[in-house]
């Protein structure tokens, strides 16, 4: 029985990218995950330069993928030569089951928790399990929320949007998704919304009942709406439109990474 318990606990431990994330919340107070989707650039090689200016810009995580045509080739290529370039933990952001390389060292194994549709909540978690398992990459399980307008994800998601002017139903939501034993929530507006990232209020009020990480995730276009979204209480920002367009990148990152970092140790 001892042994049994044992080998129950290793099972459960927590992983070197979960660890890792836990660790730089706790040190600097606030993170930039850089979203790399590379269906939204004109070809791999653009994706992955922008993938290594976001790095070197100081970006404390690199995400991959977005878009259910990230896959294949074109995913396996991109995260290779990202991760041979990064000195942080590159993760993937599925779009859908086939959203899998063995090159990255995690993923997103996510539930969208307020989809109509169960496939989104655990079906293709179910469908995808032993493909992570066998690729050994790090699942990190994430409750994911999306708040209107939602984006192509709330299309494709079949999601009932929670509305911006409901903070307590997204808090309802991650609480949720926190005693369902999630140890990463994401609230996401979709991809480039016209309204911007989702309000302060909501970031207050799931931030409020989160003992887990919370990571806010479209519509952050700026430095100053990243420094305003850590300092209304999330823990990191996702960011994927915003580098794909205008000047230098790397400078761009490298400014939004100060305002995140100095807004977090604010915070702390």
């Amino acid at each position: 029985m001892e042994l049994f318990w044992k080998t129950r606990v290793n099972l459960m431990k927590i992983g070197k990218v979960e660890s890792y994330i836990n660790a730089e919340i706790e040190k600097k107070g606030g993170l930039l995950f850089a979203l790399i989707d590379p269906v939204d650039y004109k070809n791999p090689t653009d994706a992955i330069r922008a993938g290594k200016e976001a790095s070197e810009g100081g970006a404390d995580l690199m995400l991959i993928g977005g878009s259910m045509g990230a896959q294949g080739e074109l995913l396996d290529v991109v995260t290779k030569e990202i991760k041979s370039a990064s000195s942080v933990p590159v993760v993937l952001f599925p779009g859908n089951i086939s959203t899998l390389t063995k090159y990255a060292d995690a993923v997103y194994f996510m539930s969208l928790l307020n989809s109509r549709n169960p496939y989104w909540i655990s079906g293709a978690q179910m469908l995808a399990a032993y493909a992570v398992k066998m690729a050994r990459i790090e699942p990190l399980p994430v409750g994911y929320i999306v708040v209107e307008p939602g984006g192509t994800v709330g299309y494709v998601g079949d999601v009932n949007l929670v509305k911006r002017n409901k903070p307590q139903i997204a808090a309802a939501h991650a609480l949720a998704a926190q005693y369902m034993g999630f140890r990463i929530v994401l609230t996401d507006a979709g991809s480039n919304p016209a309204d911007g990232h989702i309000p302060l209020e909501m970031v207050k009020a799931v931030s409020s009942v989160c003992e887990v990480p919370y990571v806010v995730g479209g519509g952050v276009r700026t430095a100053q709406a990243a420094a305003d979204v850590i300092k209304a209480g999330a823990d990191a920002v996702q960011v994927g439109t915003a580098l794909e367009s205008g000047g230098n990148l790397k400078k761009r990152v490298e400014e939004m990474v100060k305002a995140i970092h100095e807004a977090g140790k604010s915070k702390k």
